[in-house]
């Protein structure tokens, strides 16, 4: 969902840099093979990680929901010689539609995939990250910033997804909508946390922006 007008949407992704060849096609094929390929960052967001880590330029980067791959490979553009890019999916179905496009971009031996539930597997990795984007499960975003808050360089980019849900987080959720109430929950938790400093962006479906601080 976008909060813009549709033309200021459009204006403001005509006058953002083209995505590479390589995402554009793996758009489409996500359009054309994934159950819900809305879920895809697409071309606007994507600008906004590739920028995001460029500015970081982050050594070790940590992604929890990979989906297609899309966003992997834009925080890839940003990342160091030898850093190492870490992404988790609990879909297998996935894995060999984003090892496809892993293998073909510059990244390919920098990208590490991982399948199965993200908090398991988030004990086994140990950090410390510089970069991290949380787009996976609503329920467990608290989960997964506590999984991962210790594991990180002073400095360091925390980057959430979907924080607005539709403008749902500002209404009173129905108490059968735990997705809401979870991220009601973590809007609060990304605010007032004294370790970070956030910023909530209206980008697509809301983009918090957190800072760990030194």
């Amino acid at each position: 969902m976008n909060f813009l007008a549709d033309n200021i949407d459009q204006y403001a992704a005509d006058n953002s840099q083209k995505e590479p060849p390589l995402l554009s096609e793996l758009y489409k094929e996500t359009w054309q093979k994934a159950l819900v390929p809305r879920m895809i960052s697409g071309h606007y967001q994507g600008r906004v990680l590739s920028m995001i880590s460029k500015l970081t330029n982050p050594g070790n980067i940590l992604e929890i929901g990979t989906y297609t791959g899309y966003s992997a490979l834009c925080l890839a553009e940003g990342i160091q010689k030898n850093g190492v890019l870490h992404t988790i999916d609990h879909n297998e179905e996935l894995y060999d539609l984003q090892k496809k496009y892993f293998d073909r971009s510059p990244f390919k031996d920098q990208i590490k995939q991982y399948t199965g539930e993200a908090l398991d597997i988030l004990t086994q990795l140990n950090g410390p990250f510089d970069l991290v984007f949380i787009d996976a499960d609503k329920s467990n975003y608290s989960n997964y910033f506590n999984a991962i808050i210790d594991k990180m360089n002073p400095g360091g980019v925390i980057l959430s997804d979907n924080v607005l849900w539709s403008g749902k987080v500002t209404e009173d959720p129905s108490p059968k909508d735990l997705d809401t109430k979870a991220l009601i929950e973590y809007n609060t938790l990304m605010n007032e946390d004294p370790r970070i400093e956030s910023v909530l962006l209206p980008i697509r479906d809301g983009l918090t922006i957190s800072r760990v601080k030194k």
